[in-house]
């Protein structure tokens, strides 16, 4: 009886006519008497359950402008306070507090909104229970205030930010999760007691009814961007528009016409001489927009059906990178049915077609949906088609289950090709901090998804068991807060009966009580065959390696803030007999609290490095790498922000020996002509950014950068020194755009 008064008093308060909330960073009990009030945080890192160790309070209430937020975290004089100002969707240790929102109480997708103690902010979205994507960026409220026992934040939330269903009656059930973290020791102390570490996450938010308010919106964000290219000695001016409208909380559309993806944002130098390609994420706003529901991902590592980067990438024929003329993105429900329609363009005799549909549909305790995609590439006369399945079943609150099954056709010059996948990742929490996970993949040799999408191999047969231990309850005198044990084996082997490898891992993740992080990891590898290594001209048989890798990063401790990699590694033709060694190191300095520059060295070497020369010719390398990043983030103020980053970075590559690979997968020493090669990159870029409104920006950038592989072995140090003076690219943007809201 008491639990059904405290939900009719509960359900009766949230369903009262909503006062309007002032987001100012003051707690006004007159506007918050009407909202759920959230006492009992517990602390969920390090996992152990028990009562958070500072008092705080938190406040729900919705209001027809959206959902209003309010948190109160005590903090006395004794646990110090973190005022460093942070960029948006920053992952620095300081004070903090989250809001996580599933709109639809379904599981299938939820957002963050996380407020920092200085007023900075980060936004991401969640799938697959657990996996974060900062990529997308929300126009939301907050505020924050301070005084000497603690500091104050409220948030509003409005109710266009996501699609959702149209709840049934006048209310509706959303699920929620709030935490607050200390800075200065890394605890997180939540309501309810989910936790990102477990395998279930999302669908363990607390479900919470609400009234059902719908907000339309239009919003449309022109853009003017002029670039100078001083290097070409020429000058191009552009504009474009983004339109994103929602007339009601079950339907949102947006478009975007001839788009300005001009790099505002900087990707990381990467040199890759190895088979699989590299992964790289999309931030540009419209591929980012409520994006979760295109989320059909398996186990194998960043793959994923609808890989947006593929858009406005390298083009067909091979002249720089595809021109995209517009873009289209519907999301929206019917009944208890999700869809998503996305459509994009590009221009000129190699530009590509891109479609996607996608359905999901919830049923309480597991959820099923499709996903199609189609590429038109009539430069190449290639059709490709992906159709694909999933399932995910949390049969109690032990397991969580997740089944993908999909398949392509590829209509090439006349001929055809088609073939399948299918992976079942199962996790099992038990009793005392004991977990296991079980998976399973199979992908075909001709199945084919990265038209659209991205797979980083096909051809595998893979399974693995993994075993963990977590270890939040330890002793108040030792210096760890948490540790947690995972060992796991697998056994890999490609879709032609080849054994690729087997495994042995054992690492251990810590958390340390002042706030630090540590990370170590082993891994002993059989020997097995490289089956991508000669790009189709054969299997390579290599003996067993293993390596070694440890992380360890200290989070600002005055004006300092430390982080350190280190790896061993073994491999190559020569296996355990010699061993290469990476070792990277980045500190940072903080001049104030807005202002903070960093410098960091990264160097490695392989004794046995091979490399794929042409068919089954490869060439084993005495390997140099090394790195230099440095850069400066500046807030100015609340609006304004200065970035610098610059990357350069050498290889040097002395032949050892050139080999043929043979029918059997044997190397064979031959004396046919293999070069040595060294490489030298460089990224430069400063970037303005000033905020006129939300969402809405004036950028100016001034980029640098250059590329260069001689056939010749170099002294690495000279090389990495060479590398500032390269100048393929020398570029000045400047970018306008303003976010119209009607």
């Amino acid at each position: 009886m008491r639990t059904a008064r405290l939900a009719l008093a509960v359900l009766t308060a949230l369903s009262a006519p909503a006062f309007a909330v002032e987001i100012d960073g003051r707690i006004d009990p007159d506007e918050w008497r009407e909202a759920r009030h959230v006492t009992d945080f517990r602390q969920v890192q390090p996992l152990s359950g028990a009562p958070a160790s500072l008092p705080t309070e938190a406040w729900v209430l919705a209001t027809p402008d959206g959902l209003a937020i309010a948190f109160r975290n005590l903090q006395p004089a004794s646990v110090p306070r973190t005022r460093q100002r942070v960029q948006r969707d920053f992952e620095d240790q300081v004070d903090r507090v989250n809001l996580m929102i599933d709109f639809d109480g379904d599981g299938r997708t939820g957002y963050n909104f996380t407020v920092a103690s200085t007023g900075d902010v980060a936004d991401a979205v969640i799938t697959n229970e657990n996996q974060f994507n900062d990529d997308w960026d929300g126009n939301w409220r907050r505020a924050v205030g301070e005084d000497a026992d603690g500091w104050t934040v409220e948030m509003l939330i409005p109710w266009y930010i996501a699609p959702m269903h149209k709840a049934e009656g006048d209310l509706r059930t959303v699920r929620l999760y709030l935490d607050r973290v200390i800075g200065s020791t890394g605890e997180r102390a939540a309501w309810p007691g989910a936790s990102f570490e477990r395998p279930r996450f999302l669908s363990d938010f607390s479900p919470v009814q609400m009234p059902q308010y719908s907000q339309s919106l239009l919003a449309v964000t022109p853009y003017v961007s002029g670039l100078y290219d001083n290097v070409r000695r020429d000058s191009d001016f552009d504009g474009g528009v983004d339109v994103f409208w929602k007339p009601n909380g079950q339907f949102q559309a947006t478009a975007t016409i001839n788009p300005d993806f001009g790099q505002v944002e900087s990707d990381d130098l990467v040199v890759n001489f190895s088979a699989t390609e590299t992964f790289i994420s999309d931030k540009r706003p419209f591929f980012t927009e409520n994006q979760g529901l295109f989320e059909y991902t398996t186990p194998s590592d960043f793959s994923q059906l609808l890989y947006t980067r593929r858009i406005g990438g390298p083009a067909d024929d091979g002249d720089g990178s595809g021109d995209i003329t517009a873009a289209l993105k519907v999301n929206g429900s019917l009944g208890a049915t999700k869809y998503g329609v996305f459509a994009a363009d590009e221009s000129g005799e190699a530009g590509r077609s891109f479609r996607a549909l996608r359905l999901v549909r919830d049923f309480s305790t597991q959820n099923l949906g499709l996903m199609l995609t189609r590429v038109e590439r009539p430069y190449l006369d290639r059709e490709a088609t992906v159709l694909g399945i999933d399932h995910n079943w949390r049969p109690t609150p032990r397991w969580n289950i997740r089944t993908r099954v999909f398949g392509s056709r590829i209509d090439e010059a006349g001929g055809r090709v088609g073939d399948t996948g299918a992976t079942v990742w199962a996790d099992y929490e038990m009793d005392h901090g004991w977990r296991q996970q079980w998976i399973a993949m199979h992908f075909g040799n001709d199945l084919q998804i990265n038209d659209a999408g991205y797979l980083s191999r096909n051809s595998t047969n893979y399974l693995h068991w993994e075993v963990k231990r977590r270890f939040a309850d330890l002793p108040a005198d030792s210096r760890y807060a948490s540790k947690d044990w995972r060992a796991r084996l697998t056994t890999n082997r490609n879709d032609r009966g080849d054994k690729l490898n087997d495994q042995f891992r054992l690492s251990r993740e810590s958390r340390l009580r002042n706030g630090s992080y540590e990370y170590a990891q082993i891994n002993l590898n059989s020997a097995g065959y490289d089956d991508l290594l000669t790009r189709g001209h054969g299997a390579l048989w290599r003996p067993s390696n293993l390596n070694a890798y440890l992380e360890y990063e200290r989070p600002r401790k005055g004006s300092w803030l430390h982080k350190l990699e280190a790896e061993l590694v073994t491999g190559g033709l020569a296996g355990n007999s010699e061993v290469g060694w990476s070792l990277e190191y980045t500190p940072t300095y903080f001049v104030n609290d807005d202002f903070s520059v960093y410098a960091g060295i990264y160097a490695d070497a392989t004794p046995d490095w091979l490399v794929w020369s042409r068919d089954n010719l490869i060439g084993s390398f005495r390997g140099r790498e090394w790195h230099f990043n440095a850069g400066l983030n500046w807030n100015i103020g609340q609006r304004q922000e200065l970035r610098v980053k610059l990357q350069a970075l050498a290889v040097d590559a002395r032949l050892r020996q050139a080999y043929r690979v043979d029918a059997a997968g044997r190397a064979i020493a031959v004396d046919d002509p293999v070069d040595a090669f060294s490489v030298r990159n460089l990224g430069f870029q400063i970037r303005y950014r000033y905020e006129l409104a939300p969402l809405s920006y004036l950028y100016v950038v001034y980029g640098r950068g250059g590329f260069e592989r001689n056939d010749r072995s170099d002294d690495i140090g000279g090389l990495l020194g060479d590398s500032f003076s390269l100048r393929n690219d020398e570029q000045l943007l400047v970018k306008f755009s303003y976010r119209f809201e009607l």
